[in-house]
């Protein structure tokens, strides 16, 4: 729709900004379900929401912390997607979803994490909380401590699986930061929640994730359902550069959490663009230092900016580099020495630390007298 009317704009001879700033957004699509959030993963701007800090019931989405610890172990080489795990008959016994593996026997890791995360296995996921941390209360003990590190602050476990306790609870908001966080620290493993289809023991059982057969780009993340929960879908979804998030809590339907969640993830590609503004590391100014070795340096942040604008309303960005009034030397590449400001219409939306790019030491005793007295008479 917006493309339209920067043609129209165009016909009538006005700015395409101008024309697009009197236009309001939509409001988001009507959710039926108990809790819902939209968030852009670059930026964590939030674009719909609705109850996102209501504490409720996660269902198998408590999977997605279980999954957390699983890629945090691997990434540090505590555990191997080949190491062997003991069936226990506590893993073995466990109700609800399982992917049917037999008490005693040996199942490599990679078997369990696709057991857990494309089939929702209840016994694959107590398996592996068990060869983590010994015990399945051991384990839930690291996911609340996890919980608290990641800013998880409304979220609650009692179990690795979802199985209704009490005391068990989550919120859409620290679900989408969940699921960010999954995104962003373990790239090299999050290619596991995009599998369709997986096999074990002679059984093939399709990932419970329509988004993956029908939305070209969503790429996980978990299904959930319990009587209490209700229909439960956190989804993700990449086009062109822009990734979001979606959270739907307490859907009435198996369809309709599918529904729902691609008319927000639509919603958001529709009316709202990921902007890249800098890269990390890429020189943006240059900053005159006194009393230092060298009298300049580049300046530079730390890590990719990304802001969240309305769609084809870029020509209304603006960025500017505000350095710290007489810089002295010495400085190194964690110094702080000003912001990089982007506005949108006069209005600033985001700010990063601006830093040296390379180290610039202290001056020699002659630098520092003759910059003493240039400062004195300016």
């Amino acid at each position: 729709m917006y493309r339209s009317i920067v043609a129209l704009c165009a016909l009538l001879g006005l700015a395409a900004g101008p024309c697009l700033a009197d236009i309001p957004i939509p409001n988001p699509p009507n959710i039926d379900a108990t809790a819902y959030i939209l968030v852009d993963y670059h930026t964590g701007k939030v674009l719909a929401a609705k109850n996102a800090m209501e504490e409720l019931p996660m269902a198998s989405l408590t999977k997605l912390m279980t999954t957390y610890i699983v890629f945090e172990e691997l990434a540090s080489g505590k555990l191997k997607l080949d190491d062997p795990v003991t069936i226990s008959e506590h893993a073995w016994r466990q109700g609800g979803s399982r992917t049917f593996v037999q008490v005693g026997t040996q199942v490599p890791v990679r078997s369990l994490v696709l057991g857990m995360v494309v089939q929702s296995g209840n016994d694959a996921t107590v398996a592996l909380a068990e060869r983590i941390a010994g015990t399945e209360d051991a384990f839930v003990q690291m996911m609340n401590a996890t919980a608290q590190r990641l800013g998880l602050t409304h979220t609650h476990y009692v179990d690795a699986t979802g199985l209704p306790q009490p005391g068990h609870y989550t919120t859409a908001r620290d679900l989408a930061l969940l699921t960010a966080a999954l995104i962003r620290d373990f790239p090299q493993y999050y290619h596991y929640f995009s599998v369709k289809q997986f096999e074990y023991n002679h059984i093939l059982q399709q990932n419970r994730n329509g988004l993956l057969n029908t939305d070209p780009g969503v790429d996980g993340l978990k299904t959930g359902h319990t009587d209490a929960a209700g229909y439960c879908l956190v989804a993700s979804q990449h086009r062109h550069g822009m990734r979001l998030i979606s959270v739907v809590l307490g859907g009435q339907t198996f369809t309709g959490r599918e529904s729902s969640s691609a008319a927000l993830l639509n919603y958001g590609f529709s009316f709202y663009d990921t902007r890249l503004v800098a890269k990390a590391r890429a020189p943006l100014a240059t900053a005159t230092v006194w009393k230092a070795q060298n009298p300049s340096v580049p300046v530079g942040i730390d890590r990719d900016l990304y802001v969240t604008i309305p769609r084809d309303d870029d020509n209304a960005l603006k960025t500017s580099v505000q350095l710290a009034p007489q810089l002295m030397g010495p400085l190194t590449p964690q110094s702080t020495i000003g912001q990089l400001v982007v506005s949108d219409r006069g209005k600033t939306i985001a700010t990063e630390p601006l830093h040296p790019l390379v180290a610039d030491g202290a001056g020699s005793w002659w630098r520092n007298l003759v910059d003493t007295v240039r400062l004195w008479l300016s």
